[in-house]
C-alpha cells in the first residue's frame, strides 16, 4: 500500500526509523514551547491521502514520554480529512518543554477499520466480568 502525502514549507514525508518499526515518524514544523502542564498542537506541514477503510493513530515516541512526560492526546486522522496533521502533546514535566522544527514528536501507524453497524438491544449477553467497571478485571 502507498499512502499520498503533501507536504508544505518545513515539513517532512513520515518515515520509519527501522524495518520493523510499525509506526511512522512525524517532526514539528515549527518552533513552540509547551508549558509544564500545558498543551499544545503542533504543527507537521504534512496533508495525507489515507486510503479509504483505513485510519492514522497517532502515538507517542516512546523516549518523549519517558525522558521528558511528553504525551500525545487526540490521535485519529480520518481518510477523509485532507487538513494539515497536528500533533496534541501534553507536557506532564515541570518545566517548559521546547520543540524545534525536525524534531521527532510523534508516530503515526495506518491500520484498517472495521465500521460495524450499532444495533439498540434491550439485553446484551452476560459474562463473567459483567457490568465491573475500571480495576474489576479479576477481583472477586
Amino acid at each position: 500500500m502507498s499512502l499520498q502525502v503533501r507536504v508544505e514549507g518545513h515539513g517532512e514525508v513520515p518515515q520509519y526509523a527501522s524495518a520493523a518499526a510499525a509506526g511512522a515518524d512525524l517532526r514539528a514544523s515549527e518552533v513552540i514551547s509547551i508549558p509544564a502542564g500545558g498543551r499544545a498542537a503542533v504543527a507537521t506541514a504534512l496533508h495525507l491521502e489515507i486510503p479509504a477503510g483505513h485510519v492514522g493513530l497517532i502515538w507517542p515516541r516512546s523516549g518523549l514520554a519517558v525522558r521528558h512526560g511528553i504525551d500525545t492526546l487526540a490521535g485519529v486522522v480520518d481518510s477523509d480529512y485532507r487538513g494539515e496533521v497536528r500533533v496534541v502533546l501534553v507536557n506532564h514535566g515541570d518545566a517548559p518543554f521546547v520543540i524545534h522544527s525536525g524534531d521527532r514528536i510523534a508516530q503515526i501507524l495506518i491500520q484498517k477499520v472495521e465500521r460495524p453497524e450499532f444495533v439498540a438491544a434491550s439485553r446484551l449477553t452476560e459474562t463473567a466480568r459483567g457490568a465491573g467497571g475500571f480495576g474489576s478485571t479479576g477481583r472477586s
